[in-house]
């Protein structure tokens, strides 16, 4: 049994925000071949598939396809407001490196 990702309360907050629920979507965290290390995340608003993981909070969800789920067992995504931009983020311990972007990871 894999460990589903986690998301943070500041996740959550942060699509309350923008008003995805509102508008009925939710965050889509896919995993794609490509980017500089080999895989790359794919972060968008999205309306929910059948198959999709849906995790729930503050009344906004956070949604991952069947094929992503495992590269993102036991991760947290999260969202972070710094210097450089404000932007959802994943911390996945499957990734054995990353690139500067933090989007692109290998396995």
């Amino acid at each position: 049994m894999q460990i589903p990702p986690k998301v943070t309360d500041r996740a959550f907050e942060r699509l309350s925000e923008i008003g995805a629920g509102a508008q009925g979507q939710a965050l889509r965290v896919a995993v794609e071949g490509g980017g500089c290390s080999g895989f790359q995340y794919d972060i968008k608003l999205d309306d929910p598939s059948d198959g999709d993981l849906v995790l729930e909070g503050n009344g906004e969800r956070v949604v991952v396809d069947d094929v992503s789920l495992p590269f993102l067992a036991g991760a947290t995504i999260d969202f972070a407001d710094e210097l450089i931009g404000a932007r959802f983020v994943i911390e996945n311990p499957n990734a054995t490196s990353s690139c500067g972007c933090g989007t692109s990871f290998s396995i």
